[in-house]
């Protein structure tokens, strides 16, 4: 049996968002670690003590649970809990986006805020005009799509995004480039021109935000 519950461990009303927990084990779920039972115990049944907890974000309403994701991909936007797949989702139902990446960036006012990455269909918008009205209506997309409360605080179109070998798309160096932190291990990643290119775009965008 399972349920979803908040930071302090009670359950969460329909609507809500929280932790997915497996309050009654069955055969077949992971029962420890080799040679490292501590580790078992606590990595997965210290955060809500009897109850397993896997690290799953999760959502509740009246007849399911949602699962959202993993709790390193779900951003916390003014105490609401949005998932990046969710964003991505949203962004790739337009028909004129290919693909997207999501990152939470840290943010003064909201803890974090929303920064998507879109790679358009085709050969893309053909001015500037042209992206700057693309931009705005993918944001007003997600806004009707999820809630105001979504909507991305920036997006940046870029011709790629970061892909290892096999076509996945490597978020954390997003994530990396958007907190301004020295890039983890790219030794997985396919083209590392592409992370320089967002990285500079990034920084277009705030020397032109400041003058």
């Amino acid at each position: 049996m399972s349920d979803v519950v908040d930071n302090d461990g009670r359950s969460v009303g329909n609507g809500q968002g929280g932790f997915l927990v497996i309050t009654e084990p069955w055969p077949g779920m992971l029962r420890g670690i080799w040679g490292d039972e501590e580790r078992y115990r606590k990595t997965y049944w210290s955060r809500f003590p009897g109850r397993y907890f896997a690290g799953d974000d999760a959502k509740r309403d009246d007849d399911d649970l949602w699962l959202l994701g993993r709790i390193d991909d779900v951003m916390n936007i003014s105490g609401h809990r949005i998932s990046t797949t969710e964003v991505e989702h949203a962004l790739v139902g337009d028909p004129r986006v290919a693909e997207a990446a999501v990152v939470g960036a840290s943010d003064p006012t909201t803890g974090q805020a929303i920064v998507a990455f879109v790679t358009a269909r085709g050969e893309g918008p053909s001015t500037e005009e042209d992206s700057e009205a693309l931009v705005k209506e993918l944001g007003e997309t997600v806004a009707a799509t999820i809630g105001p409360i979504a909507k991305p605080r920036q997006i940046f179109l870029t011709p790629e995004l970061p892909k290892t070998r096999t076509g996945k798309i490597m978020r954390r160096l997003v994530r990396d480039v958007v907190e301004k932190r020295q890039l983890g291990d790219v030794t997985t990643l396919l083209d590392l021109s592409v992370v320089t290119s967002i990285d500079k775009a990034m920084r277009a965008r705030e020397s032109a935000a400041e003058e």
